[in-house]
């Protein structure tokens, strides 16, 4: 079970392949992606972001944008403004929200199935968690072989505050489960395209049934009503696994003893090796392990100054929390303990580390690696697999500065 922290409001408030061609989803079908190319930084926000920070952000494409690495700054929760977007299937109509308390989710593989509406689930409880939300692809930029899909590199995550109903309240509000189950599923509420397989399409992912203890049904996020864009009214959080496991406009939470079938999940997010096919034989992509990245110095600001500079990132552990980190401004010859700094929002989410160092004239390459609660040390080499997923390298993350 989860120690959850709750903040203040204040404190938060700041038929056809040409059919699937055409929203982006051919790939499911054909498995194989075509490469996205970096868009330019003009590139204008989608209508329904557009409510976000421009500067902050890298847009991909309508359904993919990156946080800037520099726009992290030092805070411990990513401002809902300049969080990054992905999103597999296009955003539902805005008048999904109009409202909210209506929405209804369909709860199955309990011992008194049905469904039940936001205004419902309020009264079953209220929980509030910090978690890394995190798109497994982030770091699939540095991959050397250039996997097909957006090519991330540290911007396609961010630390968020939660607000819901424990699912665990609502499963024993039903009876308990049914039996067998083995897996949670949840299925998103997204308009599925005319004229094809639904299951080639939905939305639709299962995670071990170990998941119940911590996920919970969440209609606000950081402090204000989940926006739309972010998988509101109501979105299925489940704290230390990657981004697609966190079910937007989630309309049906399943216990059973099998994985979904949708191809989202049978044969997407899998852990494949080059040179062979995905399919439900091989790992998916499911909680998050150790990582870290450095936010500063960066290349982008120009020659430093010799003397001392703060050498600050973020770090978690995907299900544990962090116990340390380490820097390195020599391109990991040497290693030094960082401070972890801001407040511990339990282990779920990220910590801030910080590493005064006086550096001289020169090129400094900056690394850092984290270790996890369990002992868990961030690894130097990336995990190869035709996805470009669940990168955690340290050498990948690394940045060179120059000292005039």
């Amino acid at each position: 079970m989860k120690n959850p922290v709750t903040l203040p409001r204040r404190h938060l408030l700041t038929g056809s392949a040409a059919a699937l061609s055409a929203l982006g989803l051919a790939a499911w079908t054909r498995g194989a992606h075509a490469q996205a190319a970096p868009a330019a930084a003009a590139k204008p926000l989608p209508a329904y972001v557009g409510w976000k920070n421009p500067g902050s952000l890298i847009v991909h494409s309508s359904s993919t944008l990156e946080t800037r690495r520099g726009a992290f700054g030092t805070g411990v929760v990513t401002p809902s403004s300049q969080l990054y977007i992905r999103n597999n299937l296009p955003a539902p109509d805005a008048a999904i929200v109009a409202e909210r308390d209506a929405w209804t989710v369909s709860i199955e593989g309990v011992k008194a199935p049905r469904a039940l509406t936001v205004a419902e689930l309020k009264t079953l409880g209220i929980e509030t968690v910090t978690t890394v939300l995190q798109c497994s692809g982030n770091g699939r930029g540095f991959f050397p072989s250039k996997p097909s899909g957006t090519p991330w590199t540290v911007g396609a995550a961010g630390c968020v505050v939660w607000s819901g109903v424990p699912l665990r309240n609502v499963v024993a509000a039903l009876g308990g489960l049914a039996g067998g189950a083995a897996y949670l599923t949840g299925t998103g509420g997204e308009k599925l395209p005319e004229g094809v397989d639904p299951l080639s399409v939905v939305v639709e992912r299962s995670v071990p049934i170990q998941a119940l203890d911590d996920a919970i049904l969440a209609w606000e996020m950081n402090g204000e009503p989940m926006p739309l864009a972010h998988g509101g009214p109501l979105r299925l959080i489940v704290p230390g696994y990657q981004g697609v496991n966190n079910i937007k406009y989630v309309k049906r939470v399943a216990f059973g003893a099998e994985q979904s079938q949708a191809r989202i999940m049978s044969h997407g997010y899998r852990m494949s090796p080059p040179g062979t096919k995905a399919g439900p034989e091989q790992p998916s992509v499911w909680e998050m392990t150790t990582k870290s990245w450095i936010n500063g110095p960066l290349p982008e600001q120009g020659a430093l100054k010799a003397g001392m500079v703060q050498v600050h990132g973020v770090a978690f552990g995907g299900t544990r929390g962090v116990k340390g980190v380490e820097v390195s401004v020599d391109g990991g010859k040497t290693w030094q303990a960082a401070q972890l700094i801001g407040p511990d929002l339990g282990r779920f989410a990220w910590r801030q580390f910080v590493l005064p160092a006086r550096l001289a004239a020169g090129s400094h390459e900056l690394l850092s690696r984290a270790t996890d609660t369990a002992g868990n040390v961030q690894p130097e080499q990336r995990e190869e697999n035709l996805g470009g997923y669940n990168n955690t390298s340290w050498r990948d993350h690394g940045v060179t500065v120059v000292v005039a």
